[in-house]
């Protein structure tokens, strides 16, 4: 098990930008695939973008593809989600999620998830 912490979320109007960070506790950081989830209320949890162990690869949602950006620095235990031209339908709690398999749009339980961080777009 992963312990994820994220931190970054917060209040912005449509059109700006918000850059998500999600620190994980663990020593072999680099052997894990990471992800980026969101919740709307009333909504299903849904997959927003994953990046592979070494970084190379990124997948993203539909929805935020051109304006999301996932990345990561191995050697800070860290993956990190640039958000810009916010939407008011990016408003969610977005939730860091690892793995050691593959994360996808499929994932639905992956194998640690962090305990969210609100984001709130005004229009």
């Amino acid at each position: 098990q992963v312990q994820l912490v994220e931190s970054g979320g917060g209040l912005v109007q449509a059109g700006g930008s918000l850059r998500l960070s999600c620190a994980a506790s663990v020593r072999t950081f680099s052997s894990y695939t990471m992800g980026w989830f969101r919740q709307a209320p009333g909504k299903e949890r849904e997959f927003v973008a994953a990046i592979s162990r070494s970084g190379a690869l990124k997948y993203y949602a539909d929805s935020v593809k051109g304006r999301f950006t996932i990345s990561r620095e191995n050697a800070k235990n860290t993956v990190y989600l640039q958000m810009n031209s916010l939407k008011p339908e990016d408003t969610a709690v977005y939730y860091c999620a690892a793995d050691q398999t593959p994360i996808t749009s499929a994932t639905r339980n992956p194998g640690s998830w962090g305990q969210g961080a609100q984001v709130t777009v005004s229009s």
